[in-house]
């Protein structure tokens, strides 16, 4: 039955070829090897091979600046998580320069297509550091992401609400660019590490070649404080909950995962593909259409496929989160069975 339907849309997105074969759109994304990449590249081979539209994608993109991009009318489809449409809706951050008159029109300008969970948060290091976990980090060297960014504010906020230690005084944070992060760890000059990663992400996998590795869950009570929980419901950040058994099962025997009882509490950069609110509806539909159909195809292109809610639109939508679902998008995702609440659709 599932086949059938998937076909079905697959069929009528393939109608769709004489409007739309000749559409060349952009897109912009980070580097490859995570979700966020990989989203995007299969809405590109999709559209692709469909006749729906040529997309250009360009990647290992700065997603600060993208969204802005497609904000503008520059840019077609940007990979972004949540916290940055926020920002720049107060013109706060990375937005300040726009003000928050001028950011909260560029966010009005932008509308959700797809989902995706970018990384999930957590405490790892080899083995051979001797690391104790939450409680040993006082004067330690911990890697906690790029010299500035998302990844970098997450990293400290996680450390300092679950460890009570400040980047530069409980401890010496360390800093690299995404592309030599593996590099960095691998030499092992960090004593620990604070990184968004995926289950199982090519990260992950390299730096364990070099020598078993450790990672630690959030203590249940630091998990459950009021300040922790608070900051998992801003946008960009959702709590996760992982049954430790079947995380080792995932990441085999060179990953040894530390909790007080069976499950491993974290949590995630979440986010999604966006695009112009006046893009074309009838190409939003047939984009996500077509995508939504090819799910199945998706998930089985990374091991992380599974576990990255590419399938769950209602993933940190509504609340503080000002971006909605292009109504195209929307009505792709409802026929094809998915639940969308009314207070993630603009009108």
């Amino acid at each position: 039955m599932k086949n059938t339907v998937i076909g079905a849309l697959l069929g009528g997105a393939m109608l769709a070829m004489p409007a739309f074969a000749q559409v060349n759109l952009t897109a912009e994304t980070a580097s490859p090897g995570g979700a966020v990449h990989l989203s995007p590249a299969h809405l590109t081979e999709i559209a692709g091979t469909l006749g729906i539209a040529n997309i250009q994608l360009a990647e290992g993109q700065t997603l600060t600046n993208s969204i802005q991009n497609v904000a503008e009318g520059k840019t077609d489809i940007a990979g972004t998580p949540h916290i940055l449409p926020f920002l720049m809706s107060r013109g706060v951050g990375p937005y300040g320069s726009l003000g928050k008159e001028k950011g909260a029109e560029l966010a009005g300008n932008l509308r959700a297509i797809t989902p995706v969970t970018l990384g999930v948060f957590f405490l790892f290091a080899y083995d051979s550091k001797n690391l104790g976990g939450w409680d040993d980090l006082e004067g330690k060297k911990i890697f906690n992401g790029p010299p500035r960014g998302g990844a970098l504010t997450n990293a400290r906020s996680m450390i300092q609400i679950v460890a009570g230690l400040k980047d530069g005084e409980g401890y010496e944070g360390m800093q690299s660019n995404w592309g030599q992060a593996s590099s960095v760890i691998s030499g092992g000059e960090p004593d620990a590490v604070v990184l968004p990663e995926l289950f199982p992400g090519s990260r992950l996998t390299t730096v364990a070649a070099a020598g078993n590795m450790t990672g630690w869950s959030m203590p249940k009570e630091a998990y459950e404080s009021e300040a922790m929980q608070k900051y998992m419901k801003a946008p960009g950040s959702a709590a996760t909950e992982i049954d430790i058994n079947e995380l080792r099962e995932i990441m085999g025997d060179s990953w040894s995962f530390v909790s007080e009882d069976d499950v491993f509490r974290a949590f995630e950069t979440i986010g999604g593909n966006v695009v112009h609110k006046d893009m074309d509806d009838t190409l939003v539909y047939d984009l996500v259409a077509a995508y939504v159909a090819s799910m199945d195809e998706l998930k089985a292109k990374a091991p992380f496929g599974n576990s990255v809610n590419f399938d769950n639109p209602m993933l940190g939508m509504c609340g503080q989160n000002p971006v909605k679902y292009h109504p195209a998008a929307a009505r792709a995702w409802r026929e094809a069975g998915y639940e969308l609440d009314d207070c993630a659709v603009a009108e």
